[in-house]
C-alpha cells in the first residue's frame, strides 16, 4: 500500500498487446487455411510491483523491447494496464515523444498555451510565465509559424520548456535529449538537474548510461517485461552492461 511520501505507485500493472501477422483478408484466408496463427499476444509488462518515492531519481534500464516505455507510458496515463492500478501523486509533466499534445496547425505560440493548458497550468500562470517559456525554447522568429513546419529540435526545445516550466511534481522523459542540439540538450540537463534539486519526482529512460548514472540515483532494470534489478543506479547500470 502507497503511503503520503509515495510519487508512483504500481501495483500488480501488466500491458499486453496483439501482434497481427495478417494485413488483409487475403493475407487472412491463407493463414488461415495453412492453420497458421494471424495474431500472437504480447506481453510487453508482466504483472509487476513498483514503488518510486517522493523526491527520486530513477532510470529504467533495459535493451530495446524490455518494457521501459510501455511503463513510462502506463504512468503518463498514456496507456491504462491491462490487469493492477497506477497511481500518481501530484502534478505531471512527460516529455513521451517529439511533438506529443501539439497540434500541428496552431503556431508555436498557441501551442505553448494549449501545452501547458494539458499539463494542468491555468491561464494565468500561462500568462506569467510565457516570456520564461519562449526564452528558454530560444526558436526565434519561428514562435509565430505553424508547428507542422518545425524541425524534430525545434519541437524538443518548445516541449521541453513547457514541460520544465510546468514545475511538475512528477516528470518523465523518454529518450527524448538524444534530439537536439549540444548546446540545447546541456541546458535541458542541467534543468533536470534543477528539478531533481528541488526535491521532483524524475523518472527517465534513456540507452545511455553515463547519463544515466548522471541523472539519478537508482536504477530499475527491466527485461521481457519483468523488474530483474532495482538497486542504486550503478549497480543497476553493472547489471545491465553483464547482460548486453
Amino acid at each position: 500500500m502507497a503511503d503520503r511520501c509515495t510519487a508512483v505507485s504500481l501495483e500488480n500493472a501488466s500491458k499486453h498487446f496483439r501482434l497481427r501477422h495478417t494485413h488483409s483478408l487475403k493475407e487472412s484466408v491463407v493463414w488461415a487455411v495453412q492453420g497458421r496463427a494471424r495474431h500472437e499476444d504480447f506481453a510487453a509488462l508482466s504483472p509487476l510491483d513498483l514503488e518510486i518515492r517522493q523526491g527520486e531519481s530513477v532510470a529504467l534500464l533495459g535493451r530495446n523491447g524490455s518494457g521501459k516505455s510501455t511503463l513510462l507510458k502506463l504512468v503518463a496515463g498514456v496507456m491504462a494496464p491491462d490487469t493492477g492500478r497506477v497511481r500518481v501523486r501530484g502534478r505531471l509533466a512527460g516529455l513521451l515523444e517529439v511533438g506529443a499534445g501539439f497540434h500541428p496547425d496552431l503556431t508555436g505560440r498557441e501551442n505553448v498555451h494549449l501545452n501547458a493548458s494539458i499539463l494542468g497550468m491555468r491561464p494565468a500562470q500561462v500568462a506569467e510565465r510565457f516570456d520564461e517559456i519562449v526564452d528558454f525554447a530560444d526558436i526565434g522568429p519561428f514562435l509565430d509559424t505553424q508547428v507542422r513546419f518545425y524541425s524534430s529540435g525545434m519541437f524538443l526545445r518548445l516541449a521541453f520548456a513547457v514541460a520544465v516550466h510546468t514545475e511538475p511534481d512528477v516528470f518523465l522523459v523518454d529518450e527524448i535529449l538524444a534530439v537536439g542540439d549540444e548546446a540545447f540538450r546541456d541546458k535541458c540537463l542541467r534543468r533536470v538537474e534543477q528539478l531533481s534539486a528541488e526535491g521532483r519526482t524524475l523518472v527517465v529512460v534513456s540507452h545511455d548510461l553515463p547519463l544515466m548514472e548522471r541523472l539519478c540515483s537508482r536504477g530499475v532494470v527491466l527485461q521481457g517485461g519483468r523488474v530483474v534489478a532495482d538497486a542504486p543506479v550503478t549497480e543497476a547500470v553493472a547489471h545491465l552492461r553483464v547482460t548486453l
